[in-house]
């Protein structure tokens, strides 16, 4: 389904990504061109999330931007007009256990390798938004607020916000003391104050700092390595399917 396009506010018109650096792959024989991106990071709940986007050499989109630049409601409005111009997408994840298990450089790689191999194409290039390469396949471009001026990265960067942020959306009825719906698991005071009063959910991410500061102690923070026996437990998985 194509959705009209949203109207951009003046102060984001000018700043559209391109496709230089695709161009110059694809002119020198690069045929899979695909722009990865995270999302979720530096949550306290939730999935890391990672989109991969492959676009089209003959057809261009418009109206993309960085996913930070626009508000949700745009990026919503964006969504469907990616996903339908993309030649292949996908946005995989790390849970929140795996987050724990793993340290998050290692989440991060399993989110990307995840989302690449959902593609079900062979790239020829990976373009990384950044100067951390987490994707490690020897074919990748590390390129610094790529999000801002690849088109092909930004609409990664779209594809996987508003695919975490739905994530996080449909959580949200099963803890609504945390409102998942507004800060999709990020810091805030209203965030902060429901791990104060309730502890942490099982979408919590227990070996972050922040545990160590809670005054309600009725849940440990999770130390690496700990003897578990799995990486996420029937709740992790209902909440939050792998793509």
């Amino acid at each position: 389904m194509v959705t009209t396009a949203p109207r951009l506010r003046k102060s984001i018109k000018a700043r559209s990504p391109g496709l230089s650096v695709e161009r110059a792959l694809w002119d020198a024989g690069g045929r899979i061109v695909v722009g990865v991106d995270e999302v979720g990071r530096g949550a306290w709940a939730g999935p890391i999330s990672v989109g991969a986007a492959v676009v089209p050499q003959d057809r261009r989109v418009y109206k993309v931007r960085d996913s930070k630049m626009l508000t949700e409601h745009e990026r919503e409005a964006l969504f469907d007009r990616i996903a339908d111009w993309c030649v292949s997408w996908a946005v995989g994840h790390a849970t929140p256990s795996e987050c724990d298990a793993l340290g998050m450089s290692a989440a991060q790689k399993l989110a990307a390798s995840r989302a690449i191999s959902a593609l079900g194409l062979v790239p020829d290039h990976v373009l990384i938004d950044g100067n951390w390469d987490f994707v490690g396949s020897g074919n990748t471009h590390r390129i610094v607020r790529g999000d801002a001026t690849s088109l092909t990265i930004s609409s990664a960067s779209i594809l996987a916000k508003v695919t975490r942020d739905r994530m996080m959306r449909r959580a949200a009825p099963e803890y609504p003391a945390f409102f998942f719906e507004d800060n999709k698991g990020y810091p805030c005071q209203r965030h902060r104050a429901a791990l104060a009063a309730f502890g942490p959910t099982v979408i919590h991410r227990r070996s972050w700092a922040f545990m160590e500061s809670l005054p309600w102690g009725g849940v440990p923070r999770y130390s690496r390595p700990d003897p578990q026996g799995t990486l996420f437990d029937d709740r992790d998985a209902s909440a939050f399917r792998l793509r």
